[in-house]
């Protein structure tokens, strides 16, 4: 049975459960590990698995789904372009369709406004090929039938405003790395005057979940009877983005999945926890030393930060 949380709509009428399973498990792909998590995740009721091609592990995400037991139409699966095939979309989209083993995806992301070479080991920036163009290819998947929906991840107010000018069809998400630390306000209030919901990557933290800590988010848990994870999931749903952690602890799984009722005052705190020394900042890995992410600078790609993944206030 599906698990009772919120069900958000895009801008194209479709819906989508606020909070689903996010299958990035680091370079190895997670094989047979991310299949299990999958596995319990559609027993104890959720019904929105969000991977990509990226993660190299479409394979068994979709083998999970497919030997779930749950009517196809009940689960939404999402998965991305991935930056080095910006130039042949439909291959790779057909790729993946094949790796999951489904006849179709509910939603294809293009993964990262970057264009790669098709040598994954170079990282270079490929300027035969662009992200406008890659979307115009996006737009054209919806037409076979094998898609509902497109959308974008990582993109900034920058890049969102180089690309929707050329739009046809207006994306229906921007997933992008949000959390108590990195409230994303700015993103949060443009995307919602063109019509995009926001989806939160790493809501907790990918293993650097400074916030756990916090005294002011564990007094939050204590009065809910909750624990942080669920206070700052709860805290992403309220605020009208969709949510999707990971974990492949089953008993962290179904407590990610139930949401308590946070209050203005608690919501207000969590709003302002980005505000505390030190505390305003990315927590991924993906920074580099020289200020850029994937090759890109954080100029070119809109984000306001510096090196080291600190945001300028």
């Amino acid at each position: 049975m599906a698990a009772q949380v919120p069900i958000f709509t895009f801008n194209n009428g479709k819906n989508v459960h606020s909070i689903g399973l996010g299958c990035w498990m680091g370079f190895h792909g997670g094989g047979e590990a991310v299949e299990r998590m999958c596995k319990d995740a559609l027993q104890m009721g959720y019904r929105h698995i969000d991977t990509a091609y990226g993660y190299g592990n479409e394979q068994f995400v979709g083998k999970a789904i497919r030997e779930s037991g749950i009517p196809r139409e009940e689960i939404y699966v999402v998965t991305k372009l991935p930056s080095h095939h910006h130039g042949k979309v439909h291959e790779s989209f057909n790729e993946s369709l094949r790796n999951l083993g489904l006849d179709h995806i509910d939603l294809y992301l293009m993964h990262w406004p970057q264009s790669e070479t098709d040598d994954d080991t170079a990282n270079l920036h490929d300027k035969k090929h662009n992200f406008i163009d890659a979307w115009k290819e996006m737009e054209t998947l919806l037409g076979t039938g094998k898609v509902k929906s497109i959308g974008v991840s990582n993109f900034s107010i920058k890049t969102l405003n180089e690309l929707l000018p050329h739009c046809s069809i207006v994306p229906v998400t921007n997933q992008v790395e949000l959390h108590p630390c990195l409230p994303q306000f700015e993103l949060k209030a443009f995307c919602e005057e063109k019509g995009i919901l926001l989806t939160a990557y790493s809501p907790l933290g990918q293993g650097q979940a400074v916030f756990f800590t916090d005294p002011d988010v564990a007094n939050i848990a204590k009065s809910h009877k909750a624990t942080a994870a669920q206070v700052v999931i709860s805290w992403g749903v309220q605020r009208g983005t969709i949510v999707i952690p990971k974990s492949e602890k089953p008993e962290r799984i179904r407590e990610n999945i139930t949401l308590v009722s946070l209050s203005k005052d608690d919501m207000k705190t969590l709003d302002e926890l980005h505000k505390k020394p030190g505390m305003h900042r990315s927590l991924l890995k993906y920074h580099q030393p020289d200020g850029t992410v994937f090759g890109w600078t954080y100029e070119e790609l809109g984000w306001p930060m510096v090196t080291g993944g600190l945001v300028v206030e």
